[in-house]
């Protein structure tokens, strides 16, 4: 039987003292955020750990507490053509809160000088206002409204301020946690101090997080603890790649030395590019892929990547269509995408396509959409890949092929527009409830998408794919 791992087990792994506070404590930020303070502490750049507060009150246990507050990280596939199988037992993490249960623990964190790092994910719906969170209700339940309340609790010590970088996957991410933080410090009356204390002394850094963390191997957990030597229920798998980007200040590459340690980090003035890079490059050809592969009954990324032909329509979307609309340096866009080329083609992380699948039209109307109109824009003509993907994604939205995964406003747009006897495209494109604005009013894009769908109709995903790959 073996052994669970705890510090009575493994007595020679350090302690460090609690240097950042963490609201979430799941899979994602786990092996992102806790992984990197790893490899800082090891190199003896940051000597610090990190405390967790639950945002709600439900999800992890006491299993976290009866491992010590130990883990481990499973780095798992490609990374610069060599294969990556990294396992490391994680150290930067010392205690978790449940201010639910623990408030008064969770208000004293403002008394410690020591913390200066506040990070977040609490889910795209954590950055929320709640109208019923009143400071002397506490806990309250939102995000914004606990971190007001340990805020204000530190601005009445007289102490110092934090460098707030929240991670969760929304864009203007710090922005709209301090705007949330601001509105609760004037609706609870914390008086024009506590604001200008707010703004002066304290950094909402936005940002954005990039890691594949499939979680919990449970397919592989028992031969795991086999090969680890002891057992662990919070293990976490992750893939090599990892980027975060922060907005923030010149200074905090000295204060959080993240790039120092040797990770891809980027502290920058403006982080517009980086996103752009991100939503285009790595999110657009995965929603490329998913209408294109499931109706030529591929399942998941890597049947995409290892099929001769889908796999050419990523190169050249990639090279062809999306690169050129992008504006950061070409060399930096290509390695980038390289990089993500062999994510997707890592075969340690299963990536279903219906997954990806998921809400398809805000996903294309934010990944794929821009970069055609820039497309039209510059060249006067519509990109044939990504118009090719906009048919099939408007053909498996019939309903007839494929199990659609969409809000039940969306499908009943669609439904109309599919039983209407006129044309698909021209419906659909001209509702702005879809898209923001009426597509319709685009030269051309209407015939363009009326002729692919037609092809698609005719010949298949597969087909029509290799024709327009063997044209170009």
């Amino acid at each position: 039987m073996v052994k669970t791992l705890s510090r009575a087990n493994y007595p020679d792994l350090p302690f460090y003292p609690e240097r950042m506070i963490q609201f979430g404590e799941g899979n994602f930020m786990r092996a992102f955020v806790e992984w990197q303070l790893q490899q800082m502490n090891k190199q003896g750049l940051f000597k610090g750990s990190t405390v967790l507060i639950k945002p709600r009150n439900q999800g992890m246990g006491p299993r976290l507490d009866q491992q010590d507050y130990l883990y481990t990280v499973l780095i798992n596939g490609i990374m610069q053509q060599q294969l990556v199988n990294d396992r490391e037992i994680i150290t930067s993490v010392s205690r978790l809160i449940n201010p639910y249960t623990q408030y008064d623990d969770f208000l004293r964190l403002a008394e410690n000088d020591e913390l200066e790092f506040i990070t977040s994910n609490t889910t795209e719906a954590g950055i929320a206002y709640d109208p019923d969170d009143r400071l002397d209700n506490g806990p309250q339940k939102s995000f914004p409204g606990k971190l007001t309340a340990l805020l204000y609790r530190r601005f009445e010590l007289g102490k110092k301020g934090f460098t707030i970088i929240p991670c969760e996957l929304i864009d203007r991410n710090g922005e709209k946690l301090k705007e949330i933080v601001c509105c609760f410090a004037h609706e609870w009356n914390l008086g024009e101090s506590f604001l200008k204390w707010l703004d002066e002394d304290n950094i909402f850094c936005c940002s954005l997080v990039d890691r594949i963390v499939p979680g919990y191997p449970h397919d592989k957990a028992t031969e795991l603890e086999q090969e680890l030597g002891y057992e662990d229920k919070y293990m976490v798998m992750a893939e090599p790649f990892l980027l975060w980007v922060i907005e923030g200040p010149e200074w905090l590459k000295e204060r959080l030395p993240l790039a120092k340690a040797g990770l891809n980090v980027r502290v920058t003035q403006d982080m517009t590019p980086y996103r752009e890079r991100k939503v285009h490059l790595l999110n657009g050809p995965h929603t490329a892929m998913v209408p294109l592969g499931l109706l030529a009954g591929l399942e998941t990324v890597e049947e995409v990547m290892t099929d001769p032909s889908f796999s050419r329509f990523v190169n050249l979307l990639i090279e062809n269509e999306l690169i050129p609309m992008l504006d950061l340096a070409s060399e930096e866009l290509r390695s980038y995408a390289s990089a993500v080329q062999e994510r997707f083609n890592n075969p340690s992380i299963r990536h279903e396509l219906t997954s990806i699948f998921l809400n398809s039209i805000s996903k294309f109307k934010t990944r794929l959409l821009p970069v055609m109109q820039r497309y039209h824009q510059e060249k006067g003509q519509w990109p044939e890949l990504m118009t090719l993907s906009f048919a099939a994604l408007l053909l498996s939205y019939r309903g007839d092929r494929l199990q659609r995964q969409d809000s039940p406003e969306v499908l009943a747009i669609f439904d109309e527009a599919w039983s209407d006897q006129g044309t698909v495209a021209q419906s659909i494109l001209s509702n702005s409830n879809l898209w923001g604005e009426d597509l319709t009013q685009l030269p051309g894009l209407v015939e363009s998408l009326e002729a692919n769908l037609r092809q698609l109709e005719v010949v298949g995903s597969r087909a029509a794919l290799e024709h327009r790959i063997g044209v170009m």
